[in-house]
């Protein structure tokens, strides 16, 4: 769990338990109030716990003050907004995940982005998109709905030959290497960077293993506009508009540029991984 979604959950309980000294409720007095065990009271003050949205209203209720229900919901609505479970998300379906982005994505003209452990959506070839997503899926459990996904990735790519927009993205070498899909579907894909590394809409950098680099590869992260991040780890999407986490991964971008090779540098290390897989 993220630092700062802890902070927002752990901010959250302290609100609740202000609510429920200030109605001078015990633990037990309020969980009888509640109908739940007393244990889940404590685990929600002490932010062991994330709240339902019904379980605020129940809060609010059962200490007297149902007119704070609208409060405590926007601060969960404001927790949600920015760290986005993937079981969550994913509740609703593959195409809705991936018809968020597709919204974000319309509105954008410039992006710049980073990925070390995969090649990134706008450059999937069908086949490798549906064999990542199935592989994520299974990890949360749900499988179905991929098809749907996969379109919904792939049409963002139309962008790709729109003069209005930019792509200026960074891949690290490893990413190349990964059979997150079957040798072939890999091999389709790297002739698919081969050839998008030519558009002019795309600046696409390639970190090299042996690169003197400032930093070390962390997770894969989008930049839309230089006003919005969205970053993922394996439980949870972040989507972070704060100026000063715009700023930090900007400078994080900019220091992983600096040991990118580009055009027919960058063509040499893709061919490169085209060939071991030739020779695997």
């Amino acid at each position: 769990m993220t630092t700062d979604y802890q902070q927002a959950r752990i901010a959250l309980g302290a609100r609740l338990h202000e609510l429920r000294t200030e109605a001078s409720l015990t633990v037990r007095e309020l969980a009888e109030r509640c109908g739940w065990p007393f244990s889940k009271v404590s685990k929600l003050e002490n932010a062991r716990q994330t709240a339902t949205k019904k379980d605020l209203e129940t809060w609010a209720a059962g200490v007297g003050r149902p007119d704070v229900a609208v409060e405590l919901v926007g601060k969960l609505d404001g927790m949600e907004s920015t760290y986005r479970s993937w079981r969550r998300q994913l509740a609703g379906g593959h195409r809705v995940v991936q018809d968020a982005l597709g919204a974000q994505h319309e509105k954008t003209r410039v992006f710049q982005a980073f990925s070390g452990t995969i090649v990134p959506g706008i450059f999937q070839t069908a086949e490798y998109a549906r064999s990542a997503l199935a592989r994520y899926a299974d990890l949360h459990g749900v499988t179905r709905d991929i098809e749907a996904g996969v379109a919904s990735r792939i049409r963002r790519q139309a962008g790709l030959y729109s003069a209005e927009k930019t792509y200026r993205v960074l891949i690290w070498e490893a990413a190349l290497y990964v059979r997150i899909c079957s040798a072939d579907v890999l091999r389709a894909q790297l002739d698919r960077l081969v050839s998008v590394n030519g558009l002019g809409t795309v600046e696409l950098g390639v970190i090299p293993l042996n690169a003197d680099v400032r930093l070390a590869a962390g997770d894969d992260f989008w930049i839309y506009d230089g006003k919005l991040v969205i970053t993922e780890t394996w439980h949870t999407e972040m989507w972070l508009d704060g100026p000063d986490d715009v700023a930090l991964y900007s400078k994080i971008w900019d220091a992983l540029a600096e040991g990118a090779v580009y055009g027919h540098a960058a063509h040499r290390v893709l061919m490169r991984s085209r060939a071991a897989l030739d020779l695997a």
